[in-house]
């Protein structure tokens, strides 16, 4: 028999808490993102039922029609995937915190987008801290720069960082990566530039989550361990 959607949910966040618990902090400081890309609206309620209380999306569109289906009572919706300039009018208006801003030119069309429905739009700075190619972000030499430039932006909250390390069977070999994020967090935080906060550290997925609360997570995007596979 299938385990259920809220056993799964259930067990993640058991396994939240251990690793929140294990590394001395509060499991409270740390928040499940139920990452839903493909996932069936019903398959999402489920996870609501069972606790979730954030659900993170990859594309607008998609996002878009869940919000409209699900609503938002109980729930937050989060982008957690890569956007595009041109989406920036619908994000805006979609969701109440996005993880992937990498570059300036993004950053000043949100807040365009957000100052024409009179918004302050909450960001994540995503941080390619791997260096590699094939993963969106701004590389971690040039993160602090750009929270300085975004900082002046009047429609834009900074709360933190995301990331995004590479993939490894073995968990503690991206501890590196999760290491050097919080590094970076740190680093910013003692520049103490206005509007800028860094409360968040969204980093880790369903294979290596448990690293990365040990060093630091706030938010944890996980799909996989609650949903199941991606048909």
């Amino acid at each position: 028999m299938a385990e259920s959607i809220q056993s799964r949910v259930e067990r993640v966040e058991g396994r939240i808490k251990e690793a929140a618990l294990s590394s001395g902090r509060n499991p409270k400081s740390v928040k499940l993102v139920a990452a839903s890309k493909t996932v069936p609206v019903d398959d999402i309620r489920a996870g609501i039922t069972a606790g979730v209380t954030i659900v993170g999306e990859n594309y607008v569109q998609e996002a878009k029609e869940k919000i409209e289906a699900i609503g938002r009572d109980n729930v937050s919706w989060h982008f957690i995937g890569h956007l595009q300039s041109n989406k920036a009018k619908y994000a805006v208006r979609l969701f109440d915190l996005i993880h992937s801003v990498d570059s300036i030119k993004l950053a000043r069309e949100i807040d365009r987008r957000a100052r024409s429905i009179d918004r302050l739009q909450p960001i994540l700075i995503q941080v390619n801290i791997s260096g590699e190619e094939t993963k969106s972000g701004i590389d971690g030499e040039q993160a602090l720069e750009l929270v300085r430039e975004i900082s002046a932006l009047k429609n834009i909250a900074v709360r933190g960082l995301m990331t995004m390390p590479p993939y490894f069977n073995a968990p503690d070999k991206v501890r590196p990566y999760f290491r050097a994020l919080r590094s970076l967090q740190e680093l910013v935080r003692k520049e103490a530039i206005p509007n800028v906060e860094m409360t968040e550290l969204s980093m880790g997925m369903t294979g290596d989550f448990e690293a990365a609360i040990q060093e630091g997570a706030t938010l944890v995007r996980i799909g996989t361990a609650i949903f199941g596979e991606r048909k």
